[in-house]
């Protein structure tokens, strides 16, 4: 019956263009309730259960535009379990749809950089264990794109595997070698690499050039490389950096030293970068 009611105190409150709004008592007759009884609903007081709902949305569409509107409903979710609030996934999916929120999402083609063929001289060191005890004893790099009204930009990652953070990090209008250079080069700045440290990447052209390799050697570093078609960094941290590619297409990064503090990074469930 309150379905009814509220389909009818939406009608007429959204009359359609051009055309007067149908009356109270006709829609009443053809949805088979009483007039009475539909003015006797109008009048109550708001529902406890109405009221709590209108209050997530506001903290919901606050926390939206808050964070860049990057935020999905899991994230979202997460966030408001986090403050405090007692509510579950499918509600907080079903508020924001209401809302008529939807989280940016960098778009899924990318350009193929991975050479085809056998792995090379280039050994596995890494073999899917992307833990590490030190940081920057293992490092993991990989390059994403992002459009813009001017065409692609580049960036390029580096993440410690001991600490999860953006170590390094470079962009340019192209994915040449001297862009991953440049981060790998970030990165052994902002970490005292030990002996041994390793660095890992899928077989991208330039991650396999003689110049990246020079660059590695010149900083004491191992490189590794994974199989054709495996990419070198976890799902987790797959999501991180769609994450950081979302907050780039929104143009509001600021990295500092290397590191979104704002982005709520994945590893180990939702977490705050450290």
């Amino acid at each position: 019956m309150t379905q009814k009611y509220e389909f009818i105190d939406a009608e007429y409150a959204s009359p359609p263009v051009n055309a007067p709004a149908p009356a109270i008592v006709q829609m009443c007759r053809w949805l088979d309730v009483s007039k009475s009884g539909f003015y006797e609903w109008r009048s109550r007081p708001e529902s406890a259960t109405a009221l709590r709902r209108e209050l997530l949305k506001i903290k919901i569409e606050a926390l939206f535009y808050a964070n860049d509107e990057t935020y999905g409903y899991r994230r979202m979710h997460a966030v408001l379990v986090r403050g405090g609030e007692q509510v579950g996934e499918e509600l907080v999916r079903k508020l924001m749809r209401e809302l008529g929120l939807e989280p940016c999402q960098p778009k899924p083609w990318r350009h193929s950089l991975t050479e085809q063929g056998p792995s090379g001289p280039i050994p596995d060191l890494v073999n899917r264990d992307f833990t590490a005890d030190r940081p920057g004893e293992k490092m993991v790099g990989d390059i994403t794109y992002i459009p813009t009204w001017e065409g692609w930009v580049y960036l390029a990652l580096v993440i410690d595997c001991a600490t999860r953070m953006i170590v390094g990090w470079a962009m340019n209008d192209n994915y040449k070698t001297p862009l991953i250079t440049s981060a790998i080069t970030m990165a052994a700045r902002n970490v005292k690499l030990p002996d041994g440290a390793v660095f890992h990447s899928d077989r991208g052209s330039n991650y396999t050039s003689a110049e990246f390799a020079k660059e590695l050697k010149g900083l004491n570093v191992r490189q590794s490389v994974g199989r054709t078609g495996i990419c070198p960094l976890t799902g987790q941290s797959q999501r991180f950096r769609s994450s950081v590619t979302r907050r780039m297409v929104r143009g509001c990064l600021s990295w500092g030293d290397g590191r979104d503090t704002h982005v709520r990074h994945e590893y180990g469930g939702l977490l705050a970068a450290a």
